[in-house]
């Protein structure tokens, strides 16, 4: 006969180590509005206190990692926001959603001839973006989430979707990160007062190193609040590495509050 202390112990150290768990791991999630779903990996600052307030981070992955497994999303920085450095120095929620396979963050326009990316201007969001935008709200709403500190992140079609996030809501996010992406720059004046650094690669072919610069350069031509851009010479598409790599990324992202 099984013992029944033995049993109901059993049963607290697995819930206990499932809880572990979670709280070092990305969880998966979806978020649901009316007949639509984004799903996406929550990371939870260890010993979460929902007593407590917390700063709330969304990174938007690149086209590549698009998708329905609520996995892919993850391969590229979700270790970053992992690391023993993240959890101890940096305690924050992390938000990796993922996009459909045959959509897109940003809303750009794909040509065959000529200038490959035509970024648009104005205009509704696309069913993504506005699920992202939704999502955003619900965390803006949770009383644990410290509303001051917000901050967007992403890399290629991700690092466009942030910009095209800033301009649609500039008054949420705290600070950006826009790796490899780009915007059109009559976009530029509605995010001028968000702080954002961008990273790009000199001999990327596949967004062009030009479509950050632009973008810069029309923030510095407007006194932006705080802009900054670091460029890898020998680098191509793959500038993340090397930006996930900068030892001073976390401390430039938190460090800003609204």
């Amino acid at each position: 006969m099984i013992n029944k202390t033995y049993c109901l112990a059993l049963i607290i150290l697995v819930l206990q180590h499932l809880s572990m768990a979670q709280n070092n791991t990305y969880s998966k999630e979806a978020f649901v509005k009316g007949t639509d779903t984004l799903l996406y990996r929550l990371l939870l600052p260890e010993n979460f206190d929902p007593a407590k307030k917390y700063p709330v981070l969304f990174f938007l992955h690149g086209s590549g990692e698009r998708g329905n497994n609520n996995e892919a999303q993850l391969t590229h920085g979700g270790k970053l926001f992992q690391s023993e450095r993240m959890r101890k120095d940096f305690p924050a929620i992390v938000i990796f959603p993922q996009c459909p396979a045959k959509d897109f963050w940003a809303n750009v326009q794909f040509r065959n001839t000529g200038e490959r990316f035509g970024f648009q201007t104005g205009g509704e969001p696309g069913k993504v973006m506005s699920l992202l935008m939704e999502l955003v709200e619900d965390y803006r709403d949770q009383k644990y989430a410290d509303k001051d500190r917000f901050y967007a992140g992403g890399l290629s079609m991700g690092g466009m979707g942030t910009l095209e996030l800033l301009r649609r809501k500039p008054k949420v996010f705290a600070a950006a990160v826009s790796i490899c992406g780009g915007d059109h720059v009559d976009n530029v004046k509605k995010y001028r007062k968000v702080p954002v650094w961008f990273f790009h690669g000199e001999k990327d072919t596949t967004v062009p190193a030009e479509k950050s610069k632009v973008v810069v350069a029309e923030l510095q031509r407007l006194k932006a609040k705080d802009v900054k851009l670091t460029l890898y010479p020998e680098a191509g598409h793959n500038s993340w590495d090397a930006a996930f790599a900068e030892a001073e990324l976390l401390p430039w992202v938190f460090g800003h509050e609204r």
